[in-house]
């Protein structure tokens, strides 16, 4: 039986928990949407640099589809460590939220949130403030349900974004495909894909090609995971240095395969240059678990960074009776 699906808190102070330090949320000041200040903090920084990038030069990640798609829900899983079960008492959108995502010197990026309902091409929209900065768009179409109208979207949305910014980076994500069968997930796949491709080539016949990538998700399994490595890794400027090295490091070594992941969100942004093999990456995710589960249990030196504690307050929400014991 497939699982329901539901988006975010629309509650104001929902969504702004400390997840990293520099967590945000703010209204938007115009209909849902506005400048985006952080408060406090030296603005200095880069990629390379592990003092953080300023808010405004940080890449964007717009995610976008229609209500109840599970927008909210992947973001929740992903980079604030909701249990998926857990995302089924969230509620829909009802205005762009915005989260400052700071793991580490190259997972930094923004995450806007925006709800299904809004045209954010009217003119009482400043698209070029929205979709300007954008580095990627992920748009989010629920394999579940009659995705005729999200299709009809993601053309309009992918049309309208291009011209705004013909350097933004088209990803869709084929999501809730956990209640399908794998022949129909295959199949579903090759409908949306053909439609979509159908669609733009039709309609657009004088307008440059526009490239649009799709992952089959699912926030029960590591392939939400995994498609959001993929969008991480176009947006970070010295990836191929960092397959280079891993490259260098395979063939010096016994190694079979290599990650550099965010230890934080389980996102790996960067491997070296053989095929992923999924297996393989689950096994690496679920050993990252095992061994801040245990660290977790085991004692946190009052030096240790700040992933440790998070992963302990994870537990102790699971377990009130047994959270992490410190030495």
């Amino acid at each position: 039986m497939a699982r329901p699906y539901s988006s975010i808190n629309d509650d104001p102070d929902y969504g702004e928990e400390e997840y990293d330090g520099t967590s945000f949320h703010q209204d938007l000041n115009v209909m849902g949407y506005g400048d985006d200040n952080v408060e406090g903090g030296d603005q200095a920084g880069t990629w390379a640099s592990g003092s953080g990038m300023p808010s405004d030069t940080k890449p964007r990640i717009l995610l976008m589809g229609l209500r109840r798609s599970g927008k909210s829900s992947i973001q929740k899983v992903v980079f604030h460590k909701m249990s998926p079960n857990e995302t089924l008492l969230l509620e829909s959108t009802s205005k762009i939220e915005k989260n400052d995502i700071s793991n580490s010197s190259f997972v930094q990026f923004q995450i806007w949130d925006s709800p299904g309902q809004i045209d954010y091409f009217d003119p009482a929209f400043d698209s070029e403030m929205i979709f300007g900065g954008c580095g990627a768009l992920v748009f989010v179409i629920d394999a579940q349900d009659d995705y005729s109208e999200a299709l009809n979207k993601l053309h309009m949305t992918v049309t309208n974004a291009h011209k705004v910014n013909p350097n933004i980076k088209f990803e869709v994500f084929i999501h809730k495909v956990d209640g399908l069968s794998d022949d129909h997930k295959i199949e579903c796949q090759r409908d949306i894909q053909q439609q979509a491709m159908d669609e733009l080539t039709v309609s657009d016949a004088n307008v440059p090609a526009i490239h649009l990538s799709f992952y089959l998700t699912s926030i029960y399994d590591h392939s939400i995971f995994e498609a959001f490595s993929k969008v991480i890794q176009k947006l970070i400027p010295q990836l191929p240095t960092l397959e280079n090295l891993l490259d260098i490091m395979i063939s010096n070594s016994r190694i079979e395969k290599a990650f550099l992941v965010d230890v934080v969100s389980k996102i790996y942004v960067a491997t070296d240059s053989s095929p992923v093999d999924m297996q393989t990456y689950e096994l690496c995710s679920d050993m990252i678990d095992v061994v801040i589960d245990v660290s977790c249990i085991y004692g946190l030196k009052e030096e240790s960074s700040g992933i440790n504690a998070e992963y302990g307050e994870k537990e102790a929400k699971k377990d009130p009776n047994n959270s992490p014991r410190t030495n």
